[in-house]
C-alpha cells in the first residue's frame, strides 16, 4: 500500500492536533548566571511556558482529517 503525500500530511496534522488538545502547555527552564565572583557562582533557573490555544488544536485536527481523507481517495 503506497501512502499519498496528502494522507501523510493529514495524519501528521491529526497527531499534532491531538497532542495540542491533550497538552495545553509546555514549560521548560533556562539557567542564567546572575553572579560570578571567584569560586562563587550564583545561577538562577527561570521557567518559560508555551501555551497552546485549543482552537489551533481543533483546526489542525479538522484539517488533518480532511487532508487524510482526500489523500486516500486521490489514489
Amino acid at each position: 500500500m503506497k501512502m499519498r503525500p496528502l494522507a501523510v500530511i493529514g495524519l501528521l496534522l491529526v497527531v499534532l492536533g491531538i497532542i495540542a488538545l491533550a497538552v495545553p502547555s509546555i514549560t521548560y527552564f533556562t539557567t542564567e548566571r546572575v553572579a560570578d565572583v571567584g569560586f562563587f557562582r550564583i545561577e538562577v533557573s527561570r521557567p518559560h511556558t508555551i501555551v497552546f490555544n485549543p482552537v489551533v488544536g481543533v483546526v489542525a485536527l479538522a484539517v488533518g482529517i480532511v487532508l487524510f481523507l482526500v489523500g486516500r481517495r486521490a489514489g
